[in-house]
């Protein structure tokens, strides 16, 4: 309402659309406040320029002018799409900003410029208001919502990791935690886009908390590679005394805060006088053993720099001045899945949306079929990543009549009736105070947002009451033939539902590792890490859709895993004979086949063949931390691959030709 009241002081000539866009633009985090004002701001000034250079030059021409519309608001839905951050928001607010500033304005094209400096106007007043008042009403910074929800994620993890290190066997309850942590850390990337708008955050709180985010990914993978390990050392004749020992006292460890790094150096030192050496004829249990000992290290360091993280945050220290234990690349970079198929797809289905509102405009020669048209942009829009549209969209269609219902009491019930400003903000502060508190509740936050939005511009308040039946009859009608045409086409040209969706999730890890195998760019562990585990996230989304089989190999994170023991390989191999690096190649390069291979069902046997013979090989060059790593990695991807196989036994390596 302040909004609308200074719109109405500086006289402006659509006073709504400021207060629409406080709605659009408020977060209760000041950080994504500022981030979506500054994105709303580009978006409009791309949308009204597009509206500029098309209106005018194309409306004498209305099957072009719909078709460049169109075009225009499904190109940047899908760029939309594809970004998927909140940078995305640019692109989304200019597709749709040219119908919200060129329909309206068709039998009157000359004045298009005068429309899209008061949209922009309007719109920059509402962000104003948004933000100044989030930023000294009850301010709460992105920063602290980060360090809050990684609190949480560290404290599960904990827990989760102790129960595998004292329970060992598979649990299928695990399987559910770890997605739901996947999921977790999924939200706390998405609120990490908006630390940079965070004012009040300090440059060296935003480098903590990245790089604490760094080391949580390299966790939930290093958990199940533990369990996978326990199970394979239960199973060969049991796990050693002194190393079940250290896995309880690890446990204890992670769960008791009070113990420091004292606790983690002695904790080091045991495992140091456990680890078993790798001889050429090491068999499964000793490589197992050593596997285990080596993730073990890996995360007692991981752990310990998460708290040392955790607490220079906290404080407010430099993290760049903190001496870690486990080491990573500066120079990775997180990578989210996109699916350039999916987001075409909808995209197209917005487009062609459009098109029919536009051709129903056409053919009836009705004056508000382009507000059809508008609403049919905004919701095609909005809506464009449901998995499922015809559900969505019946949903929304009786949220519309609600909104169709309010509008019509408060427009010749209540409107009427008011005379002063101040009896306007006592009229429709009950009903924008509910839709503002469900706005701010993430399970009505959708609908809270888009009652608030359409009723304030349905009811199009001005400094004066203008309003008459025949034209909130014919913008009711127009609404709800929008919402219908856009959720029918939309049902029928997205098709493909949940599962189908599920199936490209699943089938896109498999491309990945083939990737990784053929060493096509993806080299980078914090890049196959992020990437797959949001992948997770986005399963666990959809998990009813998800085979079971396929649920226990993606909670296992199995293919991840091998990801990044083939990177990890690689790396090592380089320190290796010719005889023992072809053997490795030979390997990554049939599995880079097999996986790019789509529908290649399950592995072929001689492939655990392969990986048999390639081990012995690598056992056998001279003993070197690099080769021990190289084993190891090894060892991880036949468990990762071939989870039920029988135990390794040692081989004598067959010989291998190298060419000249």
């Amino acid at each position: 309402m302040l909004a609308f009241y200074f719109a109405l002081l500086l006289d402006m000539p659509r006073p709504y659309w400021a207060m629409t866009s406080v709605y659009v633009t408020s977060n209760v985090l000041t950080g994504a406040t500022s981030s979506k004002a500054v994105y709303r701001i580009l978006g409009t000034l791309i949308g009204a320029a597009g509206a500029i250079a098309l209106v005018p030059n194309l409306v004498d021409a209305p099957e072009l002018l719909s078709l460049a519309i169109a075009v225009w608001v499904g190109a940047f839905l899908y760029i939309a799409l594809l970004d998927g951050t909140p940078r995305g928001y640019v692109f989304m607010l200019a597709g749709y900003t040219i119908a919200i500033v060129g329909l309206p304005v068709l039998s009157t094209p000359e004045l298009t410029f005068d429309v899209a400096v008061s949209r922009v106007q309007e719109i920059t007043l509402g962000i104003i208001c948004a933000s100044v008042f989030s930023m000294l009403v009850l301010p709460r910074s992105v920063a602290s919502a980060v360090a809050g929800q990684a609190d949480a994620w560290l404290a599960n993890a904990s827990l989760l990791c102790a129960n595998v290190l004292i329970g060992g066997s598979h649990d299928p309850k695990r399987e559910d935690e770890r997605m739901r942590l996947a999921a977790a850390a999924s939200a706390i990337d998405e609120l990490c886009n908006h630390l940079d708008y965070d004012a009040a955050t300090s440059a060296s709180i935003v480098r903590g908390l990245q790089r604490l985010r760094r080391h949580m990914l390299a966790l939930l993978p290093m958990f199940s590679s533990i369990e996978d390990r326990m199970v394979a050392l239960d199973s060969g004749g049991g796990m050693p005394v002194n190393l079940a020992m250290i896995c309880a006292r690890i446990a204890n460890w992670l769960t008791d805060g009070s113990q420091g790094r004292a606790e983690a150096d002695l904790i080091r030192t045991a495992l140091a006088e456990v680890r078993p050496a790798l001889y050429p004829d090491a068999d499964w249990t000793g490589i197992m053993a050593a596997s285990l000992v080596n993730q073990l290290r890996n995360l007692i360091d991981i752990m310990q720099d998460c708290r040392a993280l955790r607490l220079a945050i906290a404080e407010g220290r430099d993290p760049e001045q903190l001496t870690l234990a486990f080491t990573l690349d500066v120079s990775g970079h997180a990578a989210a899945h996109r699916d350039r198929g999916i987001a075409l797809w909808s995209a197209a289905a917005t487009t062609l949306s459009l098109l029919a509102c536009f051709a129903f405009w056409i053919g009836t020669g009705w004056a508000d079929g382009t507000t059809a048209a508008l609403f049919s942009a905004i919701l095609g829009t909005l809506l464009a990543s449901a998995d499922e549209p015809l559900p969505v969209f019946r949903n929304l269609y009786k949220a519309v009549i609600v909104v169709v219902a309010l509008n019509g009491i408060y427009i010749f019930g209540i409107l009427p009736r008011v005379t002063t400003i101040e009896m306007l903000m006592a009229a429709l502060m009950p009903m924008f105070l509910l839709f503002g508190w469900m706005a701010a509740r993430p399970a009505t936050a959708a609908i809270g947002a888009l009652l608030a939005n359409f009723i304030a511009v349905q009811l199009t308040l001005q400094p004066f009451y203008t309003a008459d039946f025949a034209s909130f009859a014919n913008s009711s009608v127009a609404l709800m033939l929008g919402v219908g045409l856009t959720g029918v086409i939309s049902g029928i040209v997205r098709f493909f539902g949940t599962d189908w969706i599920a199936r490209r999730l699943l089938r896109s890890n498999r491309e990945t590792l083939a990737a990784v195998a053929v060493r096509k760019s993806w080299q980078d562990r914090v890049a196959v890490a992020s990437l797959m585990q949001h992948r997770l996230a986005l399963l666990a989304q959809r998990i009813a859709a998800v085979p079971a089989e396929a649920k226990s190999d993606a909670a296992n994170l199995r293919l991840l895993r091998t990801a990044l023991n083939i990177i990890d390989v690689r790396q090592a191999s380089l320190d290796l004979s010719l005889p023992a690096r072809s053997a490795i190649e030979m390997l990554l390069a049939r599995l880079a086949a097999i996986f790019a291979t789509p529908g290649a069902g399950q592995l072929p046997d001689d492939v655990l063949g392969q990986l048999d013979s390639t081990i012995p090989f690598t056992l056998r060059e001279p003993a070197s931390e690099t080769r021990n790593q190289a084993v190891i990695a090894l060892a991880g991807i036949r468990s990762g691959l071939f989870p039920e196989a029988p135990a390794y036994q040692p081989l004598s390596p067959e010989p291998r030709e190298i060419a000249a």
